[in-house]
């Protein structure tokens, strides 16, 4: 009896070590459904390396009131979670002391900014999902901060990892990629920059496949399509199609200097997390930020192009201007009556968007970000109309009391 005492408490304090051994994931975000598939592959009873060494434990469910996409399942994603041990966190701040690393999920790119800054402040590895941001200045900014502490970070759609467009980036069985065609799917949010919200899987194809060095940039946009041209050094031409008609999917063709061919399709989301898991053991992103820097700048070139009718433009003069942008934070808090307050003094709601524009007045290159904080019980209408009254101010965070 004595010694099947002694062996019961070796394993438990066995068990208990390895336990202690995973390295835990904390998930900011439950509005995806990437959110449910990155669990499966790190709780799955069979899951063998690297996926073994994880263990999701925690969760900030976040969403954006104004975006039904990431409004209308953030409860459901974080129900989920929660049903499997998943510790659900009211704030970013006290999640962070209970996680090891953390996987920034927000659907809504708008709000990734503020979100991963306590973050980086905290000193925490961290992957960021699709699209790092929701425009290019707060692409920067990430990397700024991040730089700035010494944090590892990454950001990639799972397209990149798939292993057809690896193969052809990396052993080019067709020779040097002289150009690419890539498509996906290409719906529009109409509270998200276009091609942020889904055409970035085709354009993340593309980076994969033709690297950095893109120049300029140009877009055509149909009811049914997007298709858009860059020119990298060199002459080499790459083109995104997204497609909102037909049977969208996602592929590639690559042109080389030994031959033409397909490169591949979607393989999943296995790979990304089988490198995201590396990234966390290593601190070590997977491929140069500069990538990401450019996939952002594309698409925010090709937004600038869309509005100059198709015109080309430069991907240099549109990362100097986003370095060069000015951001005005402003505070707009929804108290439990329905009372509006902007910057701590109470306005009107049919003020609202006069009042942030008057912030921007004589200031060019400016940018009015706000914080929305709805108090406990304040009415979602009232939230839902501030967020419709913004003028040309953007939404950067949204915080409330589950």
């Amino acid at each position: 009896m004595h010694r099947l005492i002694i062996f019961l408490l070796f394993t438990f304090f066995a068990t208990s070590l390895y336990a202690e051994e995973k390295f835990r994931l904390g998930i900011i975000g439950t509005t995806t459904s990437h959110v449910p598939a990155f669990i499966s592959l790190f709780h799955a009873a069979d899951a063998g390396a690297p996926f073994d060494k994880f263990r999701v434990v925690a969760a900030y469910p976040g969403g954006v009131p104004d975006n039904p996409p990431s409004w209308d399942r953030v409860e459901r994603y974080a129900g989920d979670a929660e049903k499997q041990g998943i510790k659900l966190y009211s704030t970013i701040e006290a999640m962070l002391p209970e996680v090891d690393g953390i996987l920034l999920t927000s659907v809504d790119g708008r709000v990734h900014l503020e979100q991963a800054k306590p973050v980086i402040a905290a000193g925490m590895p961290m992957f960021i999902d699709k699209p790092m941001a929701a425009c290019l200045a707060d692409t920067l900014e990430i990397f700024r901060l991040a730089e700035e502490k010494k944090v590892p970070i990454f950001s990639a759609s799972s397209l990149r990892f798939s292993s057809g467009f690896q193969k052809m980036r990396y052993e080019q069985p067709l020779g040097k990629i002289l150009g690419a065609d890539t498509r996906s799917p290409g719906d529009i949010n109409e509270k998200h920059p276009d091609l942020f919200w889904y055409g970035i899987h085709g354009i993340e194809t593309l980076f994969t496949l033709m690297g950095a060095g893109c120049q300029t940039v140009q877009r055509t946009q149909t009811d049914g399509t997007e298709f858009v041209v860059g020119v990298w050094d060199g002459g080499r031409i790459g083109t995104f199609r997204g497609m909102r008609t037909g049977k969208p999917d996602f592929g590639a063709f690559v042109f080389g200097e030994k031959g033409n061919g397909d490169a591949g399709g979607f393989d999943g989301y296995k790979p990304l997390v089988e490198e995201i898991c590396k990234f966390f053991q290593s601190g070590k992103p997977p491929f140069d930020p500069q990538e990401t820097i450019e996939i952002i700048a594309f698409m925010e070139a090709a937004d600038v192009s869309k509005q100059l009718g198709g015109m080309q433009v430069s991907i240099a003069e549109t990362i100097n201007k986003a370095k060069n942008e000015v951001a005005i934070p402003v505070n707009v808090q929804v108290l439990p009556d329905g009372t509006l307050r902007l910057n701590g003094q109470t306005t009107e709601l049919a003020k609202l968007s006069e009042s942030l524009d008057a912030l921007t007045a004589g200031k060019p290159n400016s940018r009015v970000k706000v914080i929305l904080r709805a108090e406990k019980g304040a009415p979602h209408a009232t939230v839902l109309g501030v967020c419709n009254n913004f003028g040309k101010a953007v939404l950067a965070n949204y915080l409330y009391d589950r």
